[in-house]
């Protein structure tokens, strides 16, 4: 059986908030009024003390994306990680990756957010793949809406365990690297939960739990 090393994105290999940081680059660009951001903040502050409707705010965000094509969606997305989020990235980040490579681990991006954001991911940190959220495409163009499950919370240990059937990795000897309590499913799901410059409430639980709490600063 494989090790795996799965990693979140946001606040883990990068120290920023993606979708933060995706608005307000569309707001700077013109793509989105005043309404739309101040929504999308207020979501993303409900979903940091995780009393948000994460599938609902997700619909709000994808619905400006409605009707554009994957290549246009691939081809922001190709920007604004390259701008907006690879200056970001975890200083630790990049060792901790190569780390896990030399030990013949497997390193897999574990994330909510779209896969256009995940390959861009998964090439700047040399990651071998990526389990993430899917958006609906029909037509070549985008739907505004995504394919349940979401890969966040409960969803993302069943994106994880199907993974590791399919890839014969044994979890329980794998690791997860999150700085989020919304993540506490897939922490308690493999053998190693990682922590991460951690919110509040998940430091609290790692300091309970006597998990190891890295710094990636």
């Amino acid at each position: 059986m494989k090790v795996a090393a799965f990693f979140d994105m946001d606040k883990t290999l990068i120290t920023k908030n993606g979708a933060k940081t995706w608005m307000m680059r569309e707001y700077r660009l013109g793509h989105l009024g005043v309404g739309h951001l101040v929504r999308g903040t207020f979501h993303l502050l409900l979903n940091h003390f995780g009393i948000v409707n994460i599938e609902h705010a997700m619909r709000q965000a994808i619905s400006t994306l409605k009707g554009l094509t994957e290549e246009e969606v691939i081809r922001a997305t190709e920007e604004w990680f390259a701008e907006d989020m690879v200056p970001h990235a975890a200083p630790g980040a990049q060792a901790a990756v190569d780390g896990h490579k030399k030990q013949g681990h497997l390193t897999v991006l574990h994330t909510s957010s779209s896969p256009y954001a995940s390959k861009c991911a998964v090439e700047h940190f040399g990651l071998d793949d990526f389990l993430c959220s899917t958006f609906e495409v029909v037509d070549g163009k985008l739907t505004g809406d995504f394919v349940p499950p979401l890969c966040y919370g409960e969803g993302k240990v069943g994106y994880a365990k199907e993974y590791a059937e399919r890839e014969q990795i044994d979890l329980s000897a794998s690791y997860f690297y999150t700085d989020s309590f919304t993540d506490l499913p897939m922490l308690l799901a493999v053998g190693h939960p990682m922590i991460v410059q951690p919110d509040p409430r998940l430091k609290r639980e790692a300091e309970r739990r006597g998990w190891p709490i890295v710094d990636w600063t």
